[in-house]
């Protein structure tokens, strides 16, 4: 018999067991199997004049964005507000839907939102608001700093659905 005859016979196998196991064990072996991945929400943050908030954070040299890792169960719209707040002390509102970003090696989801500072006022309050944070700066999209690889993936993937999502 050849291998993948064998093989072929062994998975139906396996999902004919795996079929009449109670839900809540078919759910543990999923999880049990499948990969782990982190999720997390960043902001893309823009001022009317077009500039963009950073983060430098004081465990990393480059300049990144604001936002951070989803606490169980949570949605990632609130999370990213939250984790903005957390960081830079402001309130801001998320514009159009989110660009996704997978990053199979680091096992890691990140869920990438263009948002505005919900009043001008807060624009100026923008400030480390974490121990995490160390400076937070506005910066023209012409002249920005040395970024994080995952900042630059993260514009080039927002750039990228921007372009995709048809607009009325």
């Amino acid at each position: 018999m050849a291998l993948d005859s064998i093989t072929a016979r062994a998975h139906r196998g396996v999902l004919r067991v795996y079929r009449v196991l109670p839900r809540l064990l078919r759910l543990w072996v999923v999880r049990l199997l499948a990969p782990s991945y982190t999720v997390g929400a960043i902001c893309v943050i823009e001022r009317p004049d077009g500039h963009v908030l950073l983060v430098r954070q004081a465990y990393r040299k480059r300049w990144g964005l604001p936002g951070g890792h989803l606490k169980r169960g949570e949605d990632p719209t609130a999370g990213a507000r939250r984790e903005v707040f957390e960081e830079v002390g402001i309130v801001v509102e998320l514009l159009g839907p989110p660009a996704v970003v997978v990053d199979a090696g680091p096992q890691r989801v990140d869920v990438i939102y263009r948002a505005r500072p919900v009043t001008l006022a807060e624009v100026g309050e923008a400030r480390p608001g974490s121990p995490e944070i160390v400076e937070v700066g506005w910066f023209a999209p012409h002249a920005l700093p040395e970024l994080q690889a995952e900042t630059a993936e993260a514009f080039v993937a927002l750039a990228r659905h921007r372009a995709s999502v048809p607009t009325d």
